[in-house]
């Protein structure tokens, strides 16, 4: 705000000092009180973890998305079932390495402070369903291109249609690779641990050097939606929903942070495969693991299925909104929620996003500790990572195909 001053500097407006340092004061609040509000939206909380960041922030923009897919309106259920809290089970095997959930009443979403978009708590009910005990693995990935010949979105060359005025010796077959670099870096910048990397993909993780001969029991990684939707297709199987994959995860436990309890290390003991050390540029590897760890390598949960935590992020079928639970929450236990009708990130309005659950070996309470199960991520449905995979679910009825 400008004010006009007579030759000797003094104010020509009424109202004399008093009237200015009332205006000086109220200015400076505002100011304050609007650095504080961008430093919240844009920083992090009193203990250093950025508050506005997701695990998915700067993949879009290692790697330019393709033409987006037009989501597609999910049919509702509107049936109400009064909530009671009924946590299910599991009784043990099921087809093809599979554990039977038996469905229930459960209470979804998440309080931590970080989850924005996992508020509020809501209660859900989910019919039983068969889940893979584990995630799926490069072992089994290879059965299924061995018997297709399927070739994955990241294996494909780019075209000039899916991006056009591109350079020709920028259209090379690659994925998105997290690089971690070699000094502390602030953790809004998140250039500064994804790349493209020309080449990278399923059956070379890390770049084309890499290979997954002593990885063929670790998770397959690497995987677009369309490559996950052909898998299983082939095997008989179909991804589950958020809130299937998140009551699995909780196996039976009610309100707690992790799919074993409340306590990170219980007894000192590592359950999950995550980040140790200074995010993102020095990973101790204290649990054993600097990538991806085979499957199995950690306890189970209280359903007997292995890493709903840490290891790699997975693929569900629903559209990712952030402020989908908002929309649904309800008094009444909701029945067999598919998700919203489209996908809407505020961070990327034009992106199409799915749901991702269960965190990777990338996540730490310094950045986004969404290996927790009501914690909630997303990415498009073109792009594969080197943290991201996926487990299958079966319908009872469909158990004997």
């Amino acid at each position: 705000m400008s004010r006009a001053k007579d030759q000797k500097g003094h104010h020509t407006r009424p109202g004399g000092p008093f009237h200015y340092s009332v205006i000086g004061v109220w200015l400076v609040g505002a100011l304050i009180l609007a650095g504080w509000w961008y430093w919240s939206k844009h920083s992090s909380d009193v203990s250093g973890r950025p508050t506005s960041m997701t695990c998915d922030m700067g993949i879009s923009e290692a790697k330019a998305s393709r033409s987006a897919v037009t989501a597609s309106t999910v049919a509702s259920n509107d049936a109400q079932v009064v909530g009671h809290i009924t946590p299910g089970s599991s009784s043990g095997q099921g087809p093809d390495g599979m554990i039977w959930i038996a469905g229930g009443d459960f209470w979804m979403g998440s309080d931590f402070q970080m989850f924005h978009d996992a508020r509020p708590v809501h209660l859900v009910h989910v019919s039983g369903f068969y889940m893979d005990k584990t995630e799926v693995t490069n072992q089994q990935f290879e059965r299924f291109v061995k018997a297709t010949g399927y070739v994955t979105v990241a294996e494909r060359i780019p075209t000039s249609e899916e991006f056009p005025g591109a350079p020709p010796e920028n259209l090379v077959a690659g994925s998105v690779v997290f690089t971690p670099p070699s000094q502390p870096v602030p953790l809004n910048n998140h250039f500064q641990w994804w790349s493209y990397i020309p080449k990278a993909n399923w059956r070379h993780p890390q770049g084309p050097e890499s290979g997954i001969l002593d990885k063929m029991d670790h998770p397959v990684v690497h995987v677009a939606y369309e490559d996950v939707l052909a898998y299983a297709g082939w095997a008989g199987k179909r991804l589950p929903t958020e809130a299937e994959w998140e009551f699995a995860a909780r196996g039976g436990l009610e309100k707690k942070a992790y799919s074993w309890g409340d306590d990170f290390e219980p007894d000192g003991r590592t359950m999950v495969n995550s980040f140790q050390g200074h995010f993102p540029d020095h990973n101790t590897s204290h649990d054993g693991y600097e990538t991806t760890a085979p499957v199995s390598s950690f306890p189970p949960n209280g359903y007997g299925l292995y890493d709903m935590a840490g290891n790699v992020w997975e693929w569900t079928s629903d559209w990712y909104r952030s402020d989908y639970y908002r929309t649904i929450a309800s008094p009444r236990a909701i029945p067999n929620p598919q998700g919203p009708a489209d996908s809407f990130d505020p961070s990327e309005p034009g992106v199409q996003k799915k749901v991702h659950k269960g965190g990777s070996y990338l996540c730490t309470e310094q950045y986004c500790a969404r290996y927790m199960p009501g914690g909630r991520g997303k990415g498009a449905l073109d792009t594969g990572t080197s943290h991201l995979g996926f487990r299958l679910v079966k319908d009872k009825q469909d158990a004997g195909k």
